[in-house]
C-alpha cells in the first residue's frame, strides 16, 4: 500500500475531485488493507482507517442483480440471463417516471440481442427477480454493515460532495437521477459504501457463492462482454483494471468514479472508490489515469 499512498499524494491534488479510497483483497487468505484519502480544504490527508461513504453508483449492479443470481441461480430463466448479461433488447437508458416506472419497463419485449449496457434491463430483471423473491432482503445477507442503500444511509454519515442538487453540493444523495426519482430500492444504482465495507462484502460473496470460480469458467468460453452481470477485460494492456492483469479479469465501473477488478488466476482483487463526478462527469482522464497506475502495482507478481 506504500506505493500506491505514493500514486495517490502525488496524483490526487491535480485533480477537479478530492477524494479517493483504495482497497487491495487477497481472497485466498480472506484479508484485504485499504487507505483513503482526500485534499478537503486543500490539504491532503490519509486516513489508514476509511470513514467516508462513497456513491457506487453502477456497482450497484453486480452487487445487486448478480449477487442475486449466484444466491439463487434457480430463480433465473433465460431471459433473466439475458437482462443479467445486458442482451435483452432493453433501451440503455431513459427518464423514467416515479409513479410508472414498472409499468414503462414492463412495456419492452424481452429477446436475445446484441450486447448493451442497459440501466433499463438492470431494472427489468429486479421486476422480473421479485416475482419470486426480495432482492434487498436477499442481498443484505452478503453486504457489509458499512455497505447500505441510500435511503438507509443516515444522514450524519460523511459522505464526499457528489455533483449538486437544486444548485446545493449534494452531499448523501444519490447521483443517479433516476434512482433518486424512484426513490425506493432499485438495482442499477444507488449503494453507497466505505472502501472497507466494500472489501469485506466482496469477500463475503465469495465465502457465501464462489462467484469467482465461476465467473472465470464462464469467460473462458463466453462470447460476450459481460458473464452473470460482470464486465470482463477484453484489452489487458489498456484497461482501466491496469496493465498486469490476467486475460480472466473481470469488474465493473461506476459512473461517479468508483471500480471493482478482480483477477481470478491471483485470486487477487482492487477496488476504487472516488466522487469524480464532485462537479462535471466528462472529463475522467485523471481518474483513468490513477485506476491504471493503482492496477498495475496490484498485479505486480
Amino acid at each position: 500500500m506504500e506505493r500506491i499512498g505514493h500514486i495517490i499524494k502525488s496524483l490526487l491534488p491535480l485533480e477537479r475531485f478530492d477524494a479517493l479510497g483504495v482497497g487491495i483483497i487477497d481472497f485466498n487468505k480472506k484479508t484485504f488493507s485499504a487507505l483513503e484519502a482526500n485534499t478537503f480544504d486543500d490539504k491532503f490527508k490519509f486516513k489508514s482507517e476509511p470513514t467516508l461513504y462513497f456513491d457506487l453508483a453502477s456497482l450497484t449492479k453486480p452487487l445487486t442483480n448478480s449477487l442475486s443470481y449466484f444466491l439463487r441461480p434457480e430463480h433465473f430463466e433465460e431471459k433473466m440471463l439475458w437482462l443479467l448479461s445486458h442482451r435483452s433488447g432493453l433501451p440503455s437508458w431513459g427518464i423514467l417516471g416515479k409513479s410508472d416506472w414498472r409499468e414503462q419497463l414492463q412495456g419492452y419485449g424481452i429477446k436475445e440481442s446484441e450486447t448493451l449496457y442497459s440501466d433499463f434491463g438492470a431494472l427489468r430483471l429486479q421486476i422480473e427477480f421479485e416475482k419470486k423473491a426480495k432482492m434487498k432482503d436477499l442481498c443484505q445477507t452478503v453486504w457489509d454493515k458499512e455497505t447500505l442503500f441510500w435511503l438507509d444511509l443516515p444522514r450524519h454519515f460523511p459522505t464526499p460532495q457528489n455533483g449538486f442538487q437544486n444548485g446545493r453540493p449534494n452531499y448523501g444523495e444519490v447521483h443517479d437521477p433516476n434512482a433518486r426519482t424512484l426513490n425506493t430500492f432499485c438495482t442499477h444504482a444507488g449503494l453507497f459504501s466505505t472502501v472497507d465495507g466494500l472489501c469485506r462484502t466482496l469477500l463475503n460473496y465469495q465465502e457465501k457463492t464462489g462467484f469467482i470460480s465461476i465467473v472465470k469458467a464462464d469467460s473462458a468460453n463466453h462470447k460476450h462482454r459481460f458473464s452473470f452481470g460482470w464486465d470482463r477485460v477484453e484489452d489487458p494492456s489498456a484497461t482501466l483494471a491496469g496493465k498486469g492483469c490476467g486475460p480472466s479479469t473481470f469488474g465493473h465501473l461506476g459512473f461517479t468514479g468508483t471500480s471493482i477488478w478482480i483477477d481470478p488466476d491471483l485470486m487477487k482483487g482492487h477496488v476504487i472508490l472516488s466522487n469524480a463526478t464532485k462537479y462535471y462527469w466528462y472529463d475522467k482522464k485523471g481518474l483513468n489515469d490513477i485506476r491504471r497506475a493503482i492496477g498495475e502495482v496490484v498485479w505486480e507478481k
